[in-house]
């Protein structure tokens, strides 16, 4: 069984290969508008809505996560937080490029 500090080094590279992912993942345009500080804000904001997201529909068998919403949910949060005004349309690509690579981690 992995220790706790284990979890969080496994927890910290995974951070590191979604931002990686994400970089990689967004189109020419997007590249430096967001910056690495912002990308892991970004998927944990993201990380909390499908906490939530699962607590809501605890038991059911499929649930669908729509990537618009989740936009307008970090966006939402980036400016309450103080991190910035961000446009959800802009944010969809990091929702995008976070669930890709958590589907193509889920593969391996």
């Amino acid at each position: 069984m992995a220790t706790f500090e284990e979890d969080l080094i496994a927890d910290a590279e995974d951070d590191r290969l979604t931002v990686e992912y994400i970089q990689n993942y967004l189109p020419q345009e997007l590249k430096d508008k967001f910056t690495e500080e912002e990308l892991y804000y970004f998927i944990d904001v993201i990380g909390e809505y499908y906490v939530d997201l699962l607590d809501k529909h605890q038991g059911d068998e499929d649930i669908d996560i729509d990537v618009e919403e989740v936009a307008k949910y970090v966006a939402k949060q980036a400016k309450k937080d103080k991190m910035g005004d961000f446009d959800p349309e802009d944010l969809r690509w990091v929702v995008d490029g976070e669930l890709e690579y958590g589907e193509q981690a889920s593969l391996s």
